[in-house]
């Protein structure tokens, strides 16, 4: 009993050695390691204890965000940008940290700030994926790319993600980025944005709109069941698929068409500023009051799609009558916690369970539904 004892020990200290030579990121998600890897990593790290939500912003109106005090800027060596181009924006021109690693709040406040999303959205969206792709013990979130990690350990990960982590957050069918399957989920494609402005001009009189949003979206699904074996398109990928559908919508037209007949209508010099540069158009206004994933059911009702996923082959897609849809809200919720946080974080103590708690509780309080119960997997201390 002795030497084994001893053995596990050893075993036990190589292996933390090994994680601390690799040099685990403070932003690296901690979702789906084991115990001993937990064991492992989390005393390498500087907690921060959980920080209480961010007030709502008093200002709510346009105004003008592509200003002198936030200048875009090129990416610097080590920057990390990923699947969406409102964040890796706000990265480029200084409203988050421009290396791409963020805390929850500060997301929550830039994307009010810059793009004048709906706070409790902000809080909802901004959560849910601290939760799945962040690093709960040290708050902090990468908003893309993988970032390898080096060390002698072969059982550690080769590399770390933060919202180009796939199925997730992240999911199938974007509208400019290709599926994981194909090896890069997270760089602006230029064939798929040539599609958008294809989809553009034959939908939309060359402007991107909710009917062209609707018309896209069945495409790149179709697209994905025809090409991808492991396509899946079930809860949470299938309501943030049909919202990031409505967010160029949304937040990359210029606030001042409010009002008038180019209001939700988004150009291709400004698509392609967003989604391939990261820039805010010159002269670019924040949309006129807070919005969130408005057209959504739109966008949906076009073409509709139930949750499913292909099985293995291609064109084999299959109905997945246990996922939520966008009539079952509170499903979603459910799904998300009892399903994926619990698989990805089966067993939690100490620091990290209390950052989960306090991260579902600002995830619960950010969805703002009164019909929904709130859930505890992890109890309610």
């Amino acid at each position: 009993m002795k030497s084994f004892a001893a053995l596990s020990a050893i075993l036990a200290l190589a292996f933390t050695t090994n994680y601390q030579v690799s040099a685990f990121p403070a932003y690296a998600s901690l979702a789906g390691l084991s115990e001993p890897e937990l064991a492992a990593i989390i005393p390498t790290l500087h907690r921060r204890e959980p920080q209480p939500l961010p007030l709502p912003q008093n200002d709510t109106s346009t105004k003008l965000v592509n200003d002198a005090a936030h200048p875009w800027m090129p990416l610097r060596q080590g920057d990390i940008r990923g699947p969406c181009p409102g964040l890796n924006t706000l990265a480029s021109h200084g409203y988050l940290p421009r290396n791409g690693v963020a805390s929850p709040n500060q997301i929550i406040n830039a994307v009010q700030e810059g793009f004048n999303m709906e706070y409790n959205t902000a809080v909802f969206v901004t959560y849910a994926a601290h939760l799945v792709d962040g690093n709960l013990i040290t708050d902090r979130l990468s908003i893309g790319g993988k970032t390898p990690l080096t060390g002698p350990d072969p059982a550690a990960p080769a590399s770390v993600a933060g919202l180009s982590t796939h199925q997730v957050f992240e999911g199938d069918s974007s509208i400019t980025r290709a599926d994981a399957f194909f090896g890069n989920n997270h760089s602006f494609n230029e064939t798929l944005f040539q599609q958008f402005v294809d989809f553009s001009n034959r939908f939309g009189g060359g402007k991107y709109n909710l009917t062209v949003a609707g018309e896209l979206r069945y495409q790149r699904i179709q697209e994905s069941i025809a090409t991808n074996p492991n396509f899946t398109f079930i809860s949470p990928r299938f309501f943030t698929a049909y919202a990031e559908s409505t967010f160029p919508v949304n937040f990359f037209v210029d606030g001042r068409k409010n009002g008038t007949e180019e209001a939700g209508q988004l150009d291709m010099d400004a698509a392609r500023s967003f989604f391939e540069t990261s820039k805010f158009p010159e002269d670019f206004f924040r949309p006129a009051g807070p919005t969130g994933p408005k057209g959504i059911n739109e966008v949906f009702k076009a073409h509709p799609v139930q949750p499913g996923k292909n099985m293995g082959t291609v064109n084999s897609y299959t109905v997945d009558p246990t996922s939520a849809d966008l009539t079952k809200f509170c499903l979603l919720y459910e799904n998300f916690v009892n399903q994926t946080i619990a698989r990805l974080y089966p067993s939690p103590k100490g620091a990290l369970r209390q950052a989960l708690n306090v991260a579902l509780e600002h995830m619960y309080k950010g969805m703002a539904d009164p019909e929904c119960t709130q859930l505890f997997p992890y109890g309610q201390d």
